[in-house]
């Protein structure tokens, strides 16, 4: 194991000095990378942070431009939704009178004819029915005068005399 011991030191040895070099390489790599990174900060801080300032400016300038707006169209919504509701209690309110006034008409046409109806009836008996009654009468007395005047024009004329014979007989 002695003649191990050197080759075992000279290996650690080597392993030392390799770490050493990738420590170097890793110091150089990182301060590189932290020069482009400090170059790349300030041109950020030179360029960036001055259009951040301008934006928040205007977004401080905004925000009570944008409450302002935000108020009026709350306002104005509440305004609308009361108008709606108001329209649509109008809108129901005339439908009832509406409809209303067509049960109304509805009624009123409905008893009109109802009692057109019952004056006709009434009219038919006792304007009709009577002229009809006093027709029939006058109509019996009529053939009864006629008969009486026939039979009277045979006894003084003698058979020579001629019954009247009515216009609808001498129709062929």
């Amino acid at each position: 194991m002695e003649n191990l011991t050197p080759l075992f030191i000279a290996l650690t040895g080597a392993a030392v000095v390799l770490q050493a070099c990738v420590l170097v390489a890793l110091y150089l790599a990182v301060r590189k990378t932290s020069t482009k990174m400090e170059a790349l900060a300030q041109e950020v801080k030179t360029k960036a942070l001055p259009t951040l300032e301008t934006a928040q400016t205007i977004l401080a300038d905004l925000r009570p431009k944008l409450q302002v707006i935000s108020d009026n169209l709350m306002e104005t919504t509440i305004k609308v939704r009361s108008e709606v509701e108001r329209l649509q209690v109008t809108v129901s309110d005339a439908t009832d009178r509406a409809r209303l006034q067509v049960i109304r008409a509805d009624e009123l046409l409905t008893r009109t004819l109802d009692r057109v109806e019952q004056t006709s009836d009434l009219v038919t008996k006792t304007v009709v029915s009577p002229v009809r009654q006093v027709s029939g009468i006058i109509q019996g007395v009529t053939a009864g005068l006629e008969f009486l005047l026939a039979n009277r024009a045979r006894k003084n004329g003698g058979s020579r005399s001629r019954r009247a014979v009515p216009q609808d007989e001498m129709f062929i």
